[in-house]
C-alpha cells in the first residue's frame, strides 16, 4: 500500500518502519526539521530488545511535502491534531482516508476537517520513545486495533487492517474503535498519575499505599465512558469491568497487578508523559487526552474530580511551579472522598 506517514516520532517511526521493511510505499512526515534530515541521510533506525533495523524512506516537512494520498496514518502528539489536519488536508485524496494513530478521541477532531465518513480510528499500546534525530525506541509490545468510527467492517478498514498486521501479526480489526480509546483514557488517566512522580510505570502502579488513587480515578474515568454510552473494551492487563460500577475492589486489584505484570515486559520503564515533562520539557497531551473525560463529564452530569486535579498538576509540571515527586499524589488523594463510590 502507498501511505503518508504523518508524525515520525515514537508511533509513526515504529510502525511505519516496519511498514516499509515489509515492502510497503512509505512517505514520513514530521515537523523537527533536524530528525527529517537525519533520515534522509542515513536512514530511520529502529532498536531494542524486540529488533533493531534502518529502513530507508523519502522523508520530509509539512512545508516540504508534495503529492496526495489515499491512506494516512496521522501519528503527531494528540495536541497536534487539529493543526496537522490543516495542513494534512491538501495531501489527501478526495476519496482517501486518515487514520488516527494517536492517543485520545482525536478522530473527534479529524471530523471537522475531512468528515466522519473518511477518518477511522487506531488504538496502539505498544512501548516506544523517539531517542534522537533519526532514532526511535522500541521497548515492548502491546495491542493494535483499527476500526470504522462506526464499527462497519469495510473494505478500506480491512485492507488497513492488513496493512498494519505486518507491523503487528496480532492486529485487530474492531467493530468498537471508540471501546478502546475510552479504555485507553481510563489506563492513560493511570500514567498521568505515574507521571506525576519519578517511579516507573510499573514500580508506581505496584504500590500499594497509592492502589486506592489508582483504582478511584480509573473508575472515574469509567463511568463517564458509561454515561457516554461506550461499552469500554479490555487490553494488556486493563480490564474496563474491574473499575465499572459494582466491581469489587478485589477486582480491581487484580487488573492493577496484571498492569504492573504487562508493563514489567517492558523495557519501556517510563511514560512518554514523563519523558515530556522530565526529558523533553515540553507540553504533554494532558488536554487532549483527559481533557475529554472532564468535557464529557460535565456535559453527562458525572463529577470528575480527580481528573480535573491531575490536568491541573500537569499544567502546573509543565510550567515549571511544581516539580516532580510522590508528594503530587497527595493533591490527588485529597480528593478522592468526593467521589461517589463505585456501587
Amino acid at each position: 500500500m502507498k501511505l503518508l506517514v504523518w508524525g515520525t516520532g515514537a508511533i509513526g517511526g515504529t510502525i511505519g518502519a516496519y511498514l516499509v521493511r515489509a515492502g510497503h510505499d512509505v512517505t514520513f512526515v514530521d515537523c523537527a526539521a533536524d530528525h527529517v534530515r537525519s533520515v534522509r541521510e542515513s536512514g530511520l533506525h529502529i532498536e531494542g530488545p524486540i529488533d533493531t533495523f534502518t529502513v530507508q524512506a523519502p522523508a520530509f516537512t509539512p512545508e516540504e511535502v508534495v503529492g496526495r494520498w489515499d491512506h494516512v496514518l496521522l501519528c503527531t502528539k494528540a495536541q497536534d491534531t487539529a493543526g496537522a489536519a490543516v495542513q494534512l488536508a491538501l495531501h489527501v485524496t478526495p476519496d482517501g482516508c486518515v487514520v488516527s494513530v494517536q492517543n485520545g478521541l482525536n478522530p473527534l477532531v479529524l471530523n471537522a476537517t475531512f468528515g466522519a465518513d473518511r477518518v477511522l480510528g487506531s488504538f496502539v499500546n505498544f512501548g516506544a520513545d523517539y531517542l534522537r534525530p533519526g532514532v526511535v525506541h522500541y521497548a515492548g509490545r502491546g495491542v493494535v486495533v483499527v476500526g470504522e468510527q462506526d464499527g462497519r467492517l469495510t473494505d478500506r478498514a480491512r485492507a488497513l487492517h492488513a496493512v498494519l498486521r505486518d507491523f503487528d501479526e496480532n492486529a485487530v480489526l474492531s467493530e468498537n474503535m471508540y471501546g478502546y480509546l475510552w479504555s485507553k483514557l481510563g489506563y492513560g488517566a493511570l500514567l498521568f498519575a505515574t507521571a506525576v512522580t519519578n517511579d516507573g510505570i510499573a514500580d508506581a502502579l505496584a504500590r500499594p499505599e497509592d492502589r486506592t488513587l489508582y483504582i478511584a480515578l480509573g473508575r472515574e474515568v469509567m463511568r463517564v465512558a458509561l454515561a457516554h454510552q461506550v461499552n469500554p473494551e479490555a487490553f494488556n492487563g486493563f480490564e474496563p469491568a474491574a473499575f465499572l460500577p459494582g466491581a469489587s475492589d478485589d477486582v480491581a486489584h487484580a487488573s492493577m497487578d496484571e498492569m504492573v505484570a504487562f508493563n514489567r515486559r517492558s523495557a519501556k520503564t517510563h511514560s512518554g508523559i514523563w519523558r515530556d515533562l522530565a526529558v523533553r520539557k515540553r507540553r504533554t497531551e494532558v488536554d487532549a487526552q483527559l481533557g475529554w473525560v472532564v468535557h464529557f463529564g460535565r456535559e453527562h452530569g458525572v463529577p470528575t474530580p480527580i481528573t480535573a486535579r491531575l490536568v491541573d498538576l500537569i499544567h502546573e509540571l509543565e510550567s515549571g511551579q511544581r516539580e516532580l515527586s510522590r508528594a503530587n499524589l497527595a493533591e490527588l488523594h485529597a480528593v478522592i472522598p468526593a467521589v461517589t463510590p463505585a456501587s
